[in-house]
């Protein structure tokens, strides 16, 4: 933590900030290396191969895509996400890579500071965040390459604090100063407390303009609700598996491990038990070919082991002759309960209970974001108020090419609270809320 952005904190300053990022994974990470100065051009001899977005970036030759129209330049633009800004970013950033090409990025970028508008990114941990949960042996989708933005590190440190933990955000609108002012912007408290090095804690209370949620979806693991979900064998994080393994709890020679899931942590997991000739029983509830499953949306030249699981999947079940030793698959089976004695009942797609016999269960079902720190714990602001916020089925409604929050002027959300579930598709959130803050800031008033 750089001094300076440490005695401001620490000062609990009333001075309001342009922009709190709260949040220091991937999504905070991309946003900060924008609102740094950072900004991307399309090169002069660049051609893209999408015919009608190349004519579009011909029209306004050495603008930067931070300040043209995002939603003209997304506009018939195709692919495996639902964000329009996302995949114009991916589109330039990699533009042919589910074909599998390695066409060059049509972007280039300039450091230029007199854009950077000032901004700090509070984060419990390291920058990095769901990064530092990824193993070594474990496939990712958040390859680094993936990020696209040269000298990532570079001049961003001094905007991170971190063991900050934001305890509340608050919002309201300022009085209006004398008579025919204009009615001024939102501000917000953001509140907490920062824990140094020596592990002595402080108070902190700081204001925004604007405030960015950017802290990801993995505080809190999703559980199934069954009865024997909390006994010690019934566990929710891969790590679970690969510390049994180490000290030889899981062996080849043991009952096998229980998968449920179909996402790609559920992936992750039957690749590292097959890597340990561990075996498996895989269970999930939706049909093998439901196209709904995140395998039907990755490009397979570019994951072959995500496909390989879904292969298994598709053609392995409790119910057929095993083509792979050691793995098992129940599609559209629903778990009842687990038992004291390392059991799992369940029932089959045409109602029969079976039981089984495990050494250890993971449940990787998704997970919910903390957003406790907002009023409502930030309910008012999904999609639908009356459901549980959730990435994949309820996120955060935001404006699809500012990511502002609906709800509320001057709060925006990015990265998988706003639905974009894969690092390669957070850069387009960035982009997006980079843009709004930019248009936002260079006309306030001085």
């Amino acid at each position: 933590m750089s001094s300076p952005r440490k005695e401001h904190l620490g000062a609990s300053s009333s001075e309001p900030l342009a922009v709190i990022v709260i949040g220091n994974g991937p999504s905070g990470i991309c946003l900060s290396y924008l609102l740094s100065g950072y900004t991307p051009y399309v090169r002069p001899d660049a051609v893209h191969p999408h015919p009608l977005l190349q004519r579009k970036l011909t029209e306004a030759p050495g603008v930067s895509i931070l300040d043209q129209d995002l939603d003209y330049l997304s506009e018939g633009l195709e692919g495996r996400c639902q964000s329009p800004v996302a995949l114009l970013f991916d589109a330039l950033l990699r533009p042919d890579t589910d074909f599998g090409g390695d066409l060059q990025s049509v972007l280039t970028w300039k450091q230029q500071q007199e854009r950077a508008i000032p901004h700090m990114v509070l984060g419990r941990n390291l920058p990095g965040g769901a990064w530092h949960s990824i193993e070594g042996s474990m496939v990712t989708l958040s390859q680094g390459e993936w990020m696209g933005l040269p000298d990532l590190q570079k001049g961003l440190g001094h905007n991170f604090v971190s063991g900050a933990v934001v305890t509340a955000v608050a919002w309201g609108t300022p009085e209006p100063r004398g008579s025919g002012a204009q009615a001024p912007s939102p501000l917000f408290q953001v509140t907490g407390v920062l824990t140094a090095k020596d592990q002595s804690q402080q108070p902190f209370s700081l204001w925004a303009r604007n405030v960015v949620l950017a802290t990801g979806t993995f505080d809190s693991p999703a559980r199934l609700g069954v009865p024997g979900e909390a006994l010690p064998f019934v566990h929710h994080e891969l790590s679970a598996l690969e510390a049994a393994t180490q000290v030889g709890v899981v062996t080849p020679a043991s009952d096998p491990v229980l998968i449920v899931g179909a996402g790609l942590s559920a992936a992750d997991a039957v690749l590292y038990a097959r890597h340990y000739n561990i075996p498996v029983i895989h269970a999930f509830r939706r049909p093998v070919d439901d196209p709904g499953l995140v395998f039907n949306q990755l490009p397979k030249m570019l994951y072959p082991e995500y496909h390989k699981v879904h292969q298994m999947m598709r053609e392995q079940s409790i119910l057929s002759p095993s083509p792979y030793e050691g793995y098992r698959s129940l599609p559209g089976h629903r778990l009842l309960l687990f038992k004291d004695d390392r059991q799992a009942v369940f029932r089959d797609p045409e109602g029969v209970e079976k039981v089984f016999g495990v050494s250890l269960v993971l449940v990787l079902i998704g997970s919910h974001p903390d957003l406790s720190f907002l009023p409502g714990a930030g309910a008012d602001l999904a999609v639908d108020p009356n459901q549980p916020l959730s990435a994949k089925r309820n996120p955060v409604d935001v404006d699809p090419f500012t990511y502002q929050t609906t709800r509320q002027e001057g709060l925006y959300a990015m990265g998988p609270l706003a639905g974009d579930n894969f690092v390669r598709f957070v850069q387009g959130g960035a982009l997006a809320v980079a843009s709004s803050l930019l248009r936002k800031e260079t006309r306030k008033p001085p």
